[in-house]
């Protein structure tokens, strides 16, 4: 097993990998006592056989620059495939602020080609490389050093039997002519807003049962706070103080340090220095809010008496929909879109593209009385009214 640890010997090992339409890439990370994740390890390889053409590669290495493979990413003539790479993506984008392209996600393709939603590696690498997958090593401690052997093996095992994923899944996509629904959902993945987290926003996070201006502009001011302690310090969000003491915070509205000693959910830490005046700087700056600047709760969407059975009509749609065309049901719309089309709701994303051919034009037609359903033996059958 090939542990690259120099940047010569990364840049080496990238020449080659441009020689080839793609490369599998994985990554193994910690983040349980972190803001931002640690990467640990990073798994490669390109075409080949077992473990031949994988390496692994130790980002914890004081030898080594990752330069070679961010350039690597952006070279548009290789494929950079992930299974699940929305955390993988995440760490280069902090690190780097480059997203690998042309870039191939196999979760998202297999809920394209019929094998279910959100399905795991695992499940991937038994029903296509035919393969058993040894699981458990994964939740180590991957900034330990010297790896184990067992890690090691597993390790590579996620990148070298990515590539006949990928290979399989690639092919099931020509043939059903299906490249466009996964780059259509590859386009949030590849957005960079997706991992930038802004201080301001952070307070949409937090669930409250109160909606009102007043009680948000709190939450907001401290959720504010929390999140550019936690991302100054990289420390947990809840490390500083969790969800429900910032709740209790917006509530209680303390202004001195002998008000918010009086807290009960709020962490022996957090009752003095430097996160005790935050918080009530956070509390003073909401109390001076300008109402017309209060932040505005996400609409609700109500259940209009009435539509009940056309929801469950939308359902028996979607299911037959979803298995007449061999993709998982939950990658077109959910139960919460289902509602809000039985309520009159035209705006949504099932309403545009590869979502429209498949469910979203005989929603409408089923909603303005153009199509029945009946039942037809083992299925569901579309009537034209």
């Amino acid at each position: 097993m090939k542990i690259i640890t120099k940047t010569a010997e990364l840049a080496a090992f990238c020449t080659e990998c441009i020689k080839h339409d793609y490369v599998t890439v994985d990554t193994e990370f910690l983040r349980e006592r972190t803001y931002y994740s640690k990467l640990c390890l990073i798994q490669m390889a390109y075409p080949g056989q077992g473990a031949e053409n994988a390496v692994l590669i130790d980002p914890l290495s004081n030898e080594l620059s990752l330069d070679p493979l961010y350039a690597l990413y952006q070279d548009e003539t290789v494929v950079k495939v992930f299974h699940a790479a929305r955390q993988d993506l995440e760490i280069f984008f902090v690190d780097k602020g480059v997203i690998p392209s042309p870039l191939f996600d196999t979760q998202v393709a297999a809920m394209v080609c019929g094998y279910g939603e959100q399905v795991g590696y695992e499940t991937l690498v038994r029903k296509i490389a035919n393969e058993p997958l040894d699981k458990s090593s994964r939740f180590t401690d991957w900034s330990t050093r010297p790896l184990s052997d067992r890690q090691k093996t597993y390790a590579l095992g996620d990148v070298t039997h990515l590539r006949s994923i990928y290979e399989h899944l690639k092919h099931s996509l020509e043939k059903s002519n299906r490249e466009a629904w996964v780059q259509e959902e590859l386009a949030i993945l590849t957005s960079p807003d997706t991992y930038i987290v802004e201080p301001e926003d952070a307070w949409k996070r937090v669930k409250t049962r109160n909606g009102s201006g007043k009680m948000l502009a709190y939450v907001r001011e401290l959720a504010r706070f929390r999140e550019v302690y936690a991302q100054t310090k990289n420390i947990p969000r809840n490390r500083v103080y969790k969800d429900d003491a910032l709740l209790e915070l917006a509530a209680t509205k303390p202004t001195s340090h002998d008000q918010l000693r009086k807290s009960r959910l709020l962490l022996r830490d957090a009752r003095g220095g430097v996160i005790a005046d935050g918080i009530i700087n956070a509390v003073k700056t909401a109390s001076k809010t300008d109402p017309a600047d209060y932040p505005k709760a996400p609409a609700v969407r109500v259940k209009k008496q009435g539509n009940e059975g056309l929801s469950d009509l939308l359902r028996v749609l979607l299911k037959a929909s979803a298995e007449k065309a061999g993709v998982a049901s939950k990658l077109i719309c959910n139960a919460s879109d289902l509602d809000a089309i039985a309520a009159g709701e035209r705006s949504l994303a099932v309403f545009s593209g590869w979502r429209n051919e498949v469910f979203g034009s005989n929603a409408l037609k089923l909603c303005n009385g153009k199509i029945a359903l009946s039942a037809d033996k083992d299925s569901v059958k579309i009537i034209q009214i």
